[in-house]
């Protein structure tokens, strides 16, 4: 794929500022203020409902703000008189008329922005769809719409990237290849922002990290101090007298639970746990520490800004 210079990109920052969104007296998203960074792919979390697509839909110039501001390098969409030339978008994969073919798809919004036609055939090689040039957009999977939406999405050379869930459908080759692209985006002075309910994906693509919740901002901070600052790592013991153990922990600042027979106990280093159950002469089968994990930091931090939640499998000792 040609690209130019790498001094020419670093330039974009995407502004949102004090951004809300209503629907009659529901608050979809509710006085958002951040910055996503050229250089960097910056992960935007948040549970089901949390207001992450309409809050993209307004960088987009698709939804209206109630109030608020969503800049893309200093200017809303609407004023970007060649937009696919400064920020690409895939909000839905599907979202491509099923009548046209993956080549005449793209060809047709090159148009729109003065994109030469080479850059079509640029762009299918790319996302790995040259033989798949000819076939209409409606015969395709799930996985084939992905990369024709990211296609799209890289048509104008952007210097913006905004992606809503784009390992939807991908099978692990592809997810392997987004999350290089990503960062590679990234590495070259682009701002990458980037959706996703995969946390696993999350750890090992994102940079920076901007959480949401019931349409307000929880976190805006790096994936390492986002984990680091998780309360939800936890000592692993495993022992014929748990619950002596257990007794013998009580009135600590700790808690302690079982799980799948085991204890987990969260507020003790494993060497205090040890000594305790050295003085005691309790056996210990096992005794580990599991650090927390970005989705154990997650789910610890929007606990409460969840539409549905299901009862926990641990029981806490007592």
């Amino acid at each position: 794929m040609s690209r130019v210079p790498v001094l020419r990109h670093g330039r974009y920052v995407i502004e949102i500022r004090e951004l809300t969104k209503r629907y009659g007296p529901a608050v979809a998203v509710d006085g958002l203020t951040f910055d996503v960074a050229p250089g960097r792919v910056t992960g935007f979390l948040g549970p089901n409902g949390a207001g992450k697509s309409t809050t993209m839909r307004m960088l987009l110039g698709l939804d209206h703000p109630s109030g608020g501001r969503a800049l893309l390098g200093g200017r809303p969409y609407r004023e970007l008189r060649e937009p696919l030339r400064i920020v690409g978008a895939l909000l839905e994969a599907r979202s491509t008329h099923g009548g046209r073919t993956a080549y005449h798809h793209l060809l047709w919004l090159a148009a729109t922005n003065r994109i030469p036609r080479r850059r079509v055939d640029e762009v299918l090689g790319l996302v790995g769809l040259e033989s798949a040039a000819g076939k209409r957009a409606g015969t395709f999977s799930l996985g084939m719409s992905q990369r024709l939406g990211i296609a799209a999405a890289l048509l104008g050379d952007p210097e913006i990237v905004l992606l809503d869930e784009p390992v939807n459908g991908l099978d692990p080759e592809g997810v392997r290849w987004i999350r290089t692209l990503m960062k590679d985006l990234a590495a070259e002075g682009r701002t990458v922002l980037v959706s996703s309910h995969l946390m696993s994906e999350m750890a090992i693509t994102a940079d920076h990290l901007i959480v949401i919740g019931q349409g307000r901002l929880l976190a805006d901070t790096t994936v390492d101090e986002f984990v680091a600052a998780s309360r939800r790592g936890h000592v692993r013991v495993s022992t014929p007298e748990a619950d002596r153990l257990a007794a013998l922990l009580d009135g600590r600042a700790v808690t302690v639970r079982r799980v799948d027979g085991a204890l987990e106990i969260t507020g003790m280093e494993a060497g205090a746990v040890g000594a305790v159950a050295g003085a005691n002469g309790i056996a210990l089968d096992e005794l580990s520490t599991r650090s927390s994990s970005l989705e154990d930091a997650f789910l610890e931090l929007t606990a409460g800004s969840t539409e549905y939640s299901s009862r926990p499998q641990a029981e806490e000792v007592r």
